[in-house]
Formats: C-alpha cells, structure tokens, sequence
C-alpha cells in the first residue's frame, strides 16, 4: 500500500456514479445477479421467473438449430483461433458470415470483430484531424467512445434533432471530411432515429452517414434490415455497424458498407488488428441464427406485436411508457421490443425493480449515464417466443407493484430540443 501520507492511492474511488452510490445506499442489489435465460423465462436463485429483460429480441439464442451450429464448430475448429484476423484468426466460417451479412444488408463487404462494442470502436480510424464527426447526444457509449478514440473534432447535436444537426453542419468547414453517426433504434427507450431527415441533412452537406443497428437490423422493415429499411432510406446510410447479439442469437459485431471502406478498417483499425478473432462456435451460431431470421419473418412480428399489447397494457396501469419519446414530433415507426418505464430516482427505480421480482418478474433498472440524470427507468424487452401468458404475469405484476406504491414523479425524458447534455451523460 502507497503511504497516504506521500502520495494518493490509485486505487481508492468511489463507485462510478452518484446513480450507483445510490443505489448501493439501498438494500437492493439488481446487478450482476447470475442467472440462466430459456425461452422467456430464467432461472434465478433457484426460482423461475418470467425474463422481461433480455435482448434476444428474436428468440434464437436457445434455439436448437442455433445451439447445434455452434457445437459443430466447437467439436471441428475448437473453442478459440487464439489469434487476430490478420494472421492465424481468420477461418473460412469468418468469410462465410461476412458475406451472408453483405448479402443480406446489400452491401458490398462486411467484416466480423468480436464484440458489437468493438465494431463501433473500429469506426475511430476513419476520424481523422480536420475531419467532422456529427453525433446524436443520446447515442450508445460504444459510439461515443469509438468517436472519442479518433482525431476528428466532435459536435453534439440535440437527440433526434434534424434542425440542430442542420446547423450544425452549415457551421461546419464545408471543406472537412464529415460524419453523421446515429444509432438506428436507441436502446433504452427503443426510439428511432429520424433517419429521412438526418440522411437528407447528411447528403445536402456532402457528410457520410454511419448507422449503429444494434438494436434494429434483424426486427424492422419489409426484410428486417433495420430502420433505414423500415424509412426507405437504406441506400442512403454509407455504412452500418451491429451487433450479432441482439437478433441474431449470438455475440460479436460487424461492419456493412463499400469494399474500400472495409478493406481500410481491415487494416487500419486498432479494435480489429489487435483483438483476438470471432470464435468458432458465435460465428456459427450468428450465421445460423441470420438464416432463421431471414426464413422465419413471424419471430420479428410476433415481437413488435407482444410490445405493442404490452405497452397498452402498461399504459393503461397508469406507468408512463414514453410513447412520446419513441414516437416523437413524427412518426417515428413501430414501437419496438423495449418498453421504457419511468421510474423516478435511483431508490424508486430498484425499489420497483425488486417488487417486480417479488411478483415473479425480471426487468432491468437503469439510470445515468445510460438515461438522461433524474430519468431512471424499468427497461422491459419482449422476446418471440415470450407466450400471451408471459405477457400477462408482465403486466400483472406492474399493477401488483402499483397497487403497493403510488406513480412516481418523475421529469419528462429527453426531447428533440433539449440542450446537449454533458458529454460524460451520453
């Protein structure tokens, strides 16, 4: 141990933030609670409740077709490549995903990474000095740290704010390379980004657009190609990046766009070059799971139409949902699998949190930076094979926790014209 008296210690913080700290004050310990999720339910200290808070929107995470491509990859290629893509981590199954990703987005190239989060890492070596990096104000922590990590200068525009990002950009050295970086569906309350708007604002400033869909590509649109598709403007976002554990069963992320751009990240991207590859059996799972989803369109409707009964549900209990912030000023596009419910400060939040639990429930509670300060929320997330039952006991047990503690009073979330919130608070 340092001696005090000379110097600090590196090791003496606090927890994160002012969120946690509150919510250790509490008895409640909601997170890193072990767990095993089947099929809409899970295991949980022995007890079996309904799981209300997983983002295996599609359902094929378990699924047998799924399982078993990931156990004959285990049994022929092993557990790991134990290498980068550059040298001995590239297996065939690597280029077999990445054009079946191609295909399905209609794109030219595409490359696998080992996390979603590393895909929007990646994105740093395209952001160069001189260059402009345009980015919603609520966007996911791995685009911002993935902007952060580049040299480009950095501007916040309002969330979902075509009119703040249009000037913006017309204050912007016309000169410099630009982008405009959003999330297609925002993860926490599951609204959509204005993409007509920004994509037109994007393209009248001669800025690239790069599209995070996480959280989408897979559940929205005629083909399930994400909320570009679903706006009709997909062939206007210049790249996307994703995730393969959200709709497609299995963990790892990726890079969608022109061959060059590709090619570039391939080599010129830190989060690539130097990360051990995709392993074998999430390659196949991924793989498995994108062919389930592409024949099996019912897993994507089946979904939207269990949150939308669900969100009614809720609503009609009293819970603010947020449908104004999903849906907005315009139409922003079907309700998707995540249901926000306000929930007021850290204390109310894992309060209602555990008594949702009580009743047989799991959910997720989540507060700053994730939401915006004083919005903590119970993030919902409905899954295809979530039955009407499951729904059902959802729902009952928000009106048993209503009928315990009145409605919280909590201030309005984020809206289009809000002022940028600190950079440190998404």
């Amino acid at each position: 141990m340092p001696d005090s008296n000379r110097s600090a210690d590196l090791f003496d913080k606090p927890l994160a933030s002012p969120f946690l700290r509150a919510v250790h004050a509490t008895p409640v310990r909601p997170y890193y609670r072990p767990l095993h999720a089947r099929d809409g339910e899970a295991v949980m200290d022995g007890r079996q409740v309904v799981m209300a808070g997983c983002n295996d929107y599609l359902g094929l995470a378990t699924d047998p077709r799924v399982t078993a491509a990931a156990g004959a990859a285990l049994r022929t290629y092993g557990a790991s490549c134990s290498g980068a893509r550059t040298l001995n981590g590239t297996l065939p199954l690597h280029g077999e995903l990445e054009a079946a990703v191609a295909d399905f987005l209609g794109t030219e190239d595409a490359a696998v990474v080992t996390t979603g989060f590393q895909s929007n890492l990646a994105l740093a070596a395209l952001f160069g000095a001189g260059d402009v990096v345009l980015s919603d104000n609520a966007n996911h922590a791995s685009l911002i740290d993935g902007i952060r990590l580049g040299a480009a200068h950095r501007l916040r525009y309002r969330h979902r704010d075509p009119v703040h990002l249009e000037r913006l950009l017309t204050d912007a050295d016309p000169a410099a390379a630009k982008a405009v970086v959003t999330d297609g569906m925002f993860s926490m309350d599951g609204a959509l980004a204005p993409l007509p708007a920004l994509t037109a604002a994007a393209r009248r400033h001669g800025a690239r657009t790069i599209v995070d869909g996480a959280h989408d590509i897979g559940l929205l649109g005629p083909a399930g190609r994400g909320a570009a598709e679903h706006f009709g403007v997909h062939d206007r976002v210049d790249l996307f990046t994703g995730t393969f554990s959200k709709c497609f069963g299995s963990t790892g992320g990726f890079l969608a766009g022109p061959t060059r751009v590709i090619t570039y990240l391939r080599y010129a991207a830190r989060a690539i070059l130097f990360s051990a590859s995709m392993p074998p059996p999430a390659l196949a799972a991924a793989m498995s799971a994108l062919e389930i989803s592409i024949a099996e369109p019912w897993r994507r409707h089946r979904v939207l139409t269990l949150a939308a009964r669900l969100r009614e549900r809720l609503s009609g209990l009293g819970y603010d949902t947020g449908s104004a912030a999903v849906l907005g000023e315009s139409d922003a596009g079907p309700a998707g699998p995540v249901i926000a419910v306000r929930a007021g400060d850290a204390a109310a939040c894992v309060g209602l949190w555990q008594r949702l639990l009580d009743e047989g429930v799991y959910t997720n509670p989540v507060g700053p930076p994730a939401v915006p300060e004083g919005c903590c929320i119970i993030r919902v997330t409905l899954q295809a094979t979530h039955t009407d039952t499951h729904v059902d006991r959802i729902a009952d047990a928000f009106a048993a926790a209503r009928r315990l503690t009145p409605a919280p009073a909590v201030p309005v979330l984020a809206r289009p014209r809000q002022a940028p919130a600190p950079e440190t608070a998404r």
